[in-house]
């Protein structure tokens, strides 16, 4: 059976998306896990708190293993993988399940140290909270065989992963704008460009999950003149 118009362009805007987070993951990756790889803090992307022997230790321990969960995370939501090579795809999930467990947990030391101030310290901190509790209900949803559910919270959980990426696309932008506007302080900037990083992954996150995880479906059975049936037990 030939596929639609307004499927092939759904299925072309789709890849095209997919194609643009699995690039920008692999660049923001290779552009911010190397500085801690070197054993130098003077490396680091971030102020670090001399006092604090551990703080740049903390850092890199976030960095390795969040930088792996950002490459990973694209390749999940690939339908040829679960589909033909379930074993690996359980594997992949089990190493991205685990990554994010030692990233969040140095995140949340790294932030205890901040020197960027309390408001970001905040907002990293409901990260990590927000990070560990989406990988928590994707696992519980997977241990019970609710796929559909697992992948909801998968696509929330990636979602505050990808902060990582968009935290730096809007701290460029934010430098950019301080070009114009000098008085501009950099630490909010940092703070705006943070809370962002959070907030619009989080609502762009639901905003696909009602869109394409849920309204699909059903979409497809009214096309195909089916009774509409509830999508989460699919």
């Amino acid at each position: 059976m030939t596929a639609s118009p307004a499927l092939r362009t759904s299925r072309r805007r789709w890849w095209a998306l997919w194609g643009l987070m699995a690039v920008s993951a692999i660049g923001i990756t290779a552009y911010a896990v190397p500085p801690y790889l070197s054993g130098n803090p003077a490396d680091s992307n971030v102020p670090i708190d001399p006092n604090v022997a551990l703080h740049y230790l903390s850092l890199a321990v976030h960095a390795v293993p969040g930088g792996l969960a950002l490459i990973i995370g694209p390749l999940q939501f690939m339908t040829w993988p679960r589909v033909r090579r379930p074993g690996l795809h359980r594997v992949m999930g089990r190493v991205y399940m685990i990554s994010v467990l030692i990233a969040s947990g140095a995140a949340a030391f790294a932030a205890t140290f901040s020197l960027s101030g309390f408001s970001i310290q905040v907002a990293f901190y409901l990260l990590v909270v927000a990070w560990l509790y989406t990988l928590a209900e994707a696992y519980r949803s997977i241990r019970r065989g609710d796929v559909q559910l697992h992948r909801i919270w998968m696509i929330r959980n990636y979602a505050l992963t990808f902060a990582a990426v968009s935290l730096r696309v809007y701290l460029a932008v934010g430098l950019q704008l301080k070009q114009s506007f000098v008085s501009l302080p950099f630490d909010e900037i940092y703070d705006a460009s943070g809370w962002a990083s959070i907030l619009v992954n989080v609502v762009v996150a639901e905003y696909f999950i009602i869109q394409r995880t849920l309204a699909s479906p059903a979409r497809r059975a009214a096309s195909a003149g089916l009774p509409d049936r509830d999508p989460l037990r699919r």
